[in-house]
């Protein structure tokens, strides 16, 4: 499985993706730069992406956590979300993220 994730330098990233995985752990893993300060917890919004809009319909409704972390976060768009609440399955095979403002670790 895979991920495409857009950096914030507008260079795509072909990700190696592991079914269970938040795809905020697998953006980590491969060394992009995501702050990710609470580790998953959706107690933070450093770990914000834009979903590509033709994956929106596949994702799980955002819960009333994850949308009162997006009230924090920079740049918010109705195709935000935290990917940490995203979890990598077949159906997300090819999914496509690019990297919110303000998430990169200092």
């Amino acid at each position: 499985m895979k991920i495409h994730v857009t950096d914030r330098a507008g260079v795509t990233h072909d990700l190696d993706a592991v079914e269970g995985w938040r795809v905020m752990e697998i953006i980590r893993e491969h060394g992009l730069p995501i702050k990710a300060e609470c580790g998953g917890a959706c107690a933070c919004a450093t770990c914000h992406v834009y979903v590509d809009e033709a994956w929106l319909p596949k994702l799980a409704d955002k819960r009333d956590e994850e949308e009162d972390m997006l009230d924090e976060a920079f740049e918010v768009e109705d195709n935000s979300r935290l990917s940490c609440q995203l979890i990598m399955d077949e159906s997300l095979n090819g999914l496509q993220v690019t990297l919110a403002p303000g998430i990169e670790p200092e």
